[in-house]
């Protein structure tokens, strides 16, 4: 299942992120693919207000992983940009299926590299337009997301 949601601005980006945090839980795997300046880190801010985890959310390219601690009991989530690792044993070694059972997982430049962690994930690609505007592609992959999907998408 696919859906895509217009974002006209950041704060829209950031809204839409709030919905899609406010939906997922502990054990799931969203990847994040655009190109530099797509809004990425934006969304990833969203969906920590939306999943309401302690701590800013900045890029962790130069990190590589953030672990955010979920408040009231609910799950955290773990922020992690795959765009300066060299494939899949690099990611293997960041131990995020582990992370899992605690822990939302949002992997920035995830794509082609991160599927691997958990049997089902969403993808969730950016296009930013020449007039500053976004469209973000879902694209479900196995589990419940396509049951999820709707109420992300409304």
């Amino acid at each position: 299942m696919t859906g895509i949601v217009e974002l006209p601005t950041a704060q829209d980006t950031v809204e839409f992120g709030r919905r899609l945090g406010s939906c997922l839980q502990a054990g799931d795997l969203v990847l994040l693919a655009g190109g530099l300046g797509a809004g990425k880190t934006t969304l990833t801010k969203g969906i920590a207000a939306g999943l309401n985890v302690g701590g800013l959310v900045s890029s962790p390219t130069f990190v590589i992983a953030r672990t955010h601690r979920g408040r009231d009991g609910g799950p955290g989530l773990v922020h992690v940009d795959a765009y300066r690792l060299g494939g899949r044993l690099e990611l293997d070694d960041l131990d995020l299926d582990s992370e899992l059972a605690r822990s939302a997982v949002v992997v920035e430049w995830g794509s082609g590299v991160a599927e691997q962690i958990a049997d089902a994930h969403l993808l969730v690609t950016l296009e930013r337009h020449p007039d500053d505007t976004r469209t973000a592609t879902l694209t479900a992959a196995g589990g419940d997301w396509a049951q999820r999907l709707p109420a992300v998408l409304r």
